[in-house]
């Protein structure tokens, strides 16, 4: 699936929204490890991401050629600063109307509008690939994931308590979101 899209910046920069190529794979790489060590609020930590860079660059080849997946880039320059992607749940039929998001951008350029624009690209992205129903799962005391997430048109359906076990906090409680596309 391809998508480009370049939006301003709350502070006047241009961004562009773009997938990703083989050439990216390299940063792409650094901004994934840098982005999970930024904060306690994503999936894993630095240490667990063991993908090599020949790695990153077949999944962004990957994501590229897909008709139903996407792994998106937020570029401000020369840098990449944001990812954010769409990935079906499942390929049974009970399963293929589902997709999940995820977001993570670099700390230095939160605040910026970089987080609403990949989220409302890969909610387009979704519809375009025929999701009827796109998910993800935040942890309940990020609110500023959790209003943007709201802001965009995705609801709670649940909470899982012991969601994720944070080397920092203990037990983290995720939100589970949802949105209707059809």
């Amino acid at each position: 699936m391809e998508y480009t899209k370049t939006i301003k910046l709350k502070d006047g920069r241009e961004c562009v929204l773009r997938n990703g190529t083989r050439g990216d794979a390299e940063q792409e790489l650094e901004l994934f490890r840098q982005t999970h060590g930024q904060t306690d609020f994503l999936t894993s930590y630095p240490d667990e991401i063991s993908y090599t860079v020949s790695q990153q660059a077949e999944y962004i080849e990957k994501k590229r050629n897909s008709p139903d997946e996407i792994e998106l880039l937020a570029q401000v320059g020369d840098r990449i600063v944001g990812l954010g992607g769409l990935d079906r749940i499942g390929w049974a039929e009970k399963t293929r109307h589902r997709g999940e998001f995820g977001v993570c951008i670099d700390r230095d350029f939160w605040g910026l509008g970089i987080g609403r624009a990949l989220t409302l690209a890969v909610i387009e992205c979704a519809r375009l690939a025929g999701y009827s129903q796109l998910e993800l799962e935040a942890v309940a005391d990020n609110g500023a994931a959790l209003a943007l997430y709201e802001s965009t048109g995705f609801t709670e359906y649940g909470r899982n308590p012991r969601g994720f076990r944070s080397r920092l906090s203990g037990w983290q409680e995720l939100v589970l979101m949802r949105i209707e596309l059809e």
